[in-house]
């Protein structure tokens, strides 16, 4: 039987990487594409002003770890940015694969403009963000899915955020969110339900995920530290990795598919905080 195969953005680190192992710990092939190919290479990640260093992870590194599991890994660097070399990437993994089965759009617009104030932020960094979160997720689910609905299975599911759905305790510069980073992904949210109605009982599955609050490197680069997020309960990207796996493949995750966003840390303390185990009970 040809093994599966996902297609996961922002796969070189956090929550991109650990879901990737995990679908390569359960059979997936897996395409995975980034900024970063190599270790110590430089990217754009500043929240409030531009900044660019190396961090911690790459491409490589999770292929490294998903083979270990016996996934076959095919790696395409692209930028969510430049919605052309995404594409690209999905063709090549198609060509590659023949098919996907699991669309996760995880990766999100890095840089300037995410934390501004609406009178600070730029349009041309706000135009960047919807670039990145809203229509090159688009552009993936309008080449990707319609091979899903053709074979009547598979999943899209993609990672939104929190401060979507909730208005900001203060100014982003004063330990809130701003409106350019949340809007895009409220935006984002509200492609689930047209995409449910517009494809009812198609045998694919349609998630928003929400993932809590992550500590990333990403995040630590921009002045987070544990202390910080000590604050804020924080979810382990291994946690969100689970609850994506379970989300594509278990029958009981179809109980879920009504819901307009899938809350991970919650979800994951009642799937499987009980016994103390992963996924394994859910299969």
């Amino acid at each position: 039987m040809t093994k599966k195969a996902a297609f996961i953005t922002g796969a070189s680190r956090g929550i991109g990487a650990a879901t990737a192992i995990e679908f390569a710990r359960r059979g997936y092939n897996l395409a995975l594409t980034a900024r970063t190919l190599k270790e110590g290479e430089q990217h754009e990640h500043g929240s409030w002003q531009s900044t660019q260093s190396a961090l911690p992870g790459s491409l490589e590194a999770t292929a490294e770890a998903a083979r270990a599991q016996g996934a076959e890994v095919l790696l395409v660097r692209s930028d969510i940015l430049d919605t052309d070399s995404v594409l690209a990437a999905a063709d090549q993994s198609l060509a590659h694969f023949g098919r996907i089965d699991v669309l996760f759009n995880n990766a999100c617009y890095q840089g300037p403009g995410n934390m501004q104030r609406v009178l600070d932020v730029q349009v041309e960094q706000t135009e960047k963000i919807y670039r990145g979160n809203v229509l090159t997720p688009l552009a993936l689910v309008k080449k990707l899915l319609p091979g899903m609905l053709e074979r009547r299975t598979g999943a899209v599911i993609n990672m939104v955020s929190g401060s979507a759905l909730n208005d900001p305790p203060a100014p982003a510069d004063e330990g809130g969110w701003g409106f350019a980073y949340p809007s895009s992904k409220a935006a984002l949210i509200r492609m689930m339900p047209a995409l449910r109605v517009e494809h009812p009982d198609c045998g694919v599955r349609f998630f928003s995920v929400e993932p809590g609050f992550v500590l990333t490197e990403v995040m630590k680069a921009n002045g987070f530290d544990d202390k910080i997020a000590a604050r804020f309960n924080p979810t382990s990207p291994q946690a969100v990795a689970e609850i994506i796996y379970w989300l594509a493949e278990s029958d009981a995750a179809l109980d879920q598919q009504q819901r307009p966003v899938i809350f991970a840390p919650q979800l994951h303390r009642k799937l499987f905080a009980a016994s103390g185990a992963g996924s394994d009970e859910t299969s």
